[in-house]
């Protein structure tokens, strides 16, 4: 009798949990929907002469299977064989688009004055190519590579990296490394398996990168769920070789989608010759708070408080600079694309954190209430204290569920490797 109350304890607690999901995934679809612009804008057209627009060129490459569609160039289906392409992007003035948007055209074809354009697409047939194209872009040996989050297209991802280069001013060569998203909201699962899927490949270009002789450096900024594909290359690449490429000096992580645990274990497994860690976070993410309930219940590196503890001491003591984006307001519904659409944020990355300059100066300031936790000191970098934030979506967090700290002390500060016993 006992074990049947049990089972039916079980059986209802499985269906609540079933039905918060369900109805995070239609709430979410309902902020997220990305029916508000065309589809298919790959297809590259004419810049009139003379433009006002500005132009990003950068090499994509892809894990995606292609598409046979110019309109479209790769789907959310999986390919084995990398590809890579030469993309330009014009984006209009200043005068026509806030910083910090990303201006889809509302009908095809799109106008560059007015709207993101693809202006250019050339396939690359081989690596010396892709070479050639590298030499020719070299910004000073610097590289940006991007690797976008859950639920985007090719194109997202595309005009994404180039509003990031434009508004930022980042002196630095563009890479997008795009994976397979089916860009679905219910596609969840499938997009976290495509990460695994290309975690392989990120490791090989990566590499690649390392040991081009006009490469000085590498930055890389990822995204929500590319964060794990990033962290999961990384770690590949730390346990292959013993470490991780030196050249690959920044690594920033916006809105990371990682369980704690798995973090603290991904880094440690890196090896003692790291990167430099840059984690942007906001307690008000929609879109973490929805895979934190998906997850099991288990906290998500981008929505914890850094300033509060224990995270503060752990993160001060391994190094890993914290900047919590709570307090800054865009017109995301999720918030979770403030790294990117925060003219003050996006600037920070490409004038200073790619740069590898510090946020322990008194020059900075954010805006209010911007709390940084930096290696060896925690500061607020805006001009009042950080206030507290109410739970964004009650029907996603669950309401009145206790948010559970996780100690990563023990993890972080392992060797993450078995000890030789047999002397």
């Amino acid at each position: 009798m006992l074990r049947d109350v049990r089972l039916q304890e079980n059986v209802s607690s499985v269906a609540k949990v079933g039905r918060r999901a369900a109805a995070a995934f239609v709430a979410l679809s309902l902020v997220s929907g990305c029916g508000g612009h065309p589809k298919g804008v790959m297809t590259p057209v004419a810049l009139a002469q003379p433009s006002n627009a500005s132009q990003v060129d950068m090499l994509v490459a892809t894990t995606r299977q292609p598409s046979g569609d110019p309109a479209t160039l790769f789907s959310g289906e999986r390919s084995p064989t990398l590809s890579m392409t030469d993309v330009a992007v014009s984006i209009p003035s200043d005068s026509r688009r806030a910083p910090g948007t990303v201006q889809w055209p509302r009908k095809l074809p799109p106008n560059p004055e007015t709207d993101f354009a693809v202006t250019r697409v050339r396939e690359m047939a081989s690596e010396d190519e892709a070479r050639t194209w590298f030499r020719a872009h070299n910004k000073g040996g610097h590289v940006l590579l991007f690797v976008h989050g859950f639920n985007n297209r090719y194109e997202d991802g595309v005009f994404r990296l180039a509003q990031i280069v434009h508004d930022s001013g980042a002196q630095a060569t563009p890479m997008l490394f795009t994976w397979p998203s089916r860009a679905r909201v219910f596609d969840y699962n499938y997009d976290k398996e495509s990460t695994n899927y290309s975690r392989t490949a990120l490791e090989d270009t990566l590499r690649t990168l390392a040991n081009a002789p006009n490469v000085k450096d590498v930055t890389i900024l990822a995204h929500s769920m590319g964060t794990w594909l990033t962290m999961e290359a990384l770690r590949q690449m730390g346990i292959r070789d013993g470490k991780i490429a030196p050249k690959i000096e920044n690594v920033i992580l916006a809105s990371p989608d990682i369980d704690l645990d798995v973090f603290a274990k991904q880094w440690t497994d890196m090896g003692d010759e790291r990167p430099k860690f840059t984690i942007f976070v906001s307690q008000d993410d929609r879109a973490l708070a929805l895979s934190r309930l998906i997850s099991g219940d288990v906290s998500r590196l981008g929505a914890i408080d850094p300033s509060a503890e224990p995270y503060r001491t752990q993160l001060e003591t391994a190094g890993i600079t914290a900047i919590d984006l709570t307090k800054v307001e865009t017109d995301d519904g999720l918030h979770h694309g403030k790294f990117a659409e925060s003219p003050e944020i996006v600037q920070l990355i490409g004038q200073r954190i790619i740069k590898g300059q510090t946020l322990t100066d008194s020059e900075i300031t954010l805006g209010e209430g911007i709390t940084a936790v930096v290696a060896g000191t925690a500061k607020n970098v805006g001009t009042v204290a950080a206030a507290t934030i109410t739970a964004p979506v009650t029907i996603i967090e669950g309401r009145g569920a206790p948010t559970k700290k996780v100690n990563l002390e023990e993890t972080l500060t392992s060797n993450g490797r078995a000890e030789n016993v047999a002397r």
